[in-house]
């Protein structure tokens, strides 16, 4: 992983889940990020208009823009050639994968199992993202999915972990409470109701409260 994104994702331990549904909307949402201290994004091509997104941003030098809900090496290859400088895919596909260590990109496959764990491990992986960590719970008397987490990440102790999937404000401490959490994948921030009149003032309260808890935990 090169420095500067291991940095920031060892620094700010928090990624922004980003839908976007219309492209007008890219420049505003990166300028409520970076004001709000998390120069980081992953958009996610659930929408027509994700790639042009990712294009639009990536020659920009103050955040770094990766692309997530990335299903097979095609779309790997296309958000890549976009200018994507990480991928999030939410499962595990070795040829996917492998693509992107190959054109030395990042990637964090979804993973909720060992056998997955252990597979991405034999890969040569060493940071997955965890998903969909609060729906992998198996008990709220166990902390919902820290506990599956936990439990999950002891035999492979050279893994670090990025949750994602039914985190907000309330249970991010819990999740970066973890020593085997590298950052949380996180949405609540840049929601699209947020910022769909262009305002998007609310985006940078929430990422700024959020970026500042994750720093204060960390002190």
């Amino acid at each position: 992983m090169p420095d500067t994104l291991e940095n920031l994702l060892s620094n700010l331990r928090l990624i922004p889940v980003v839908r976007l549904d219309e492209l007008s909307h890219a420049t505003g949402l990166a300028d409520a990020l970076v004001a709000g201290g998390l120069p980081l994004a992953e958009i996610t091509l659930r929408t027509p208009c994700a790639l042009a997104a990712i294009e639009k941003l990536a020659g920009r030098q103050d955040i770094h823009i990766g692309a997530g809900t990335v299903l097979n090496q095609t779309q790997a290859a296309d958000c890549i050639n976009a200018g994507a400088q990480f991928i999030v895919s939410p499962g595990l596909d070795h040829d996917l994968v492998a693509y992107c260590q190959n054109r030395d990109i990042p990637v964090f496959p979804g993973v909720s199992s060992a056998t997955e764990i252990q597979a991405a491990y034999n890969q040569g992986l060493r940071q997955v993202k965890f998903f969909p960590a609060e729906a992998s719970g198996i008990s709220r008397s166990l902390g919902l999915g820290q506990a599956r987490l936990t439990a999950l990440a002891a035999p492979f102790h050279e893994m670090k972990f990025i949750p994602t999937g039914g985190i907000d404000a309330v249970n991010l401490l819990d999740y970066l409470d973890l020593d085997c959490t590298l950052a949380v994948g996180g949405s609540w921030m840049v929601k699209p109701a947020l910022y769909e009149s262009g305002d998007f003032s609310q985006v940078t309260e929430l990422t700024s409260a959020a970026v500042q808890m994750a720093k204060g935990h960390d002190d």
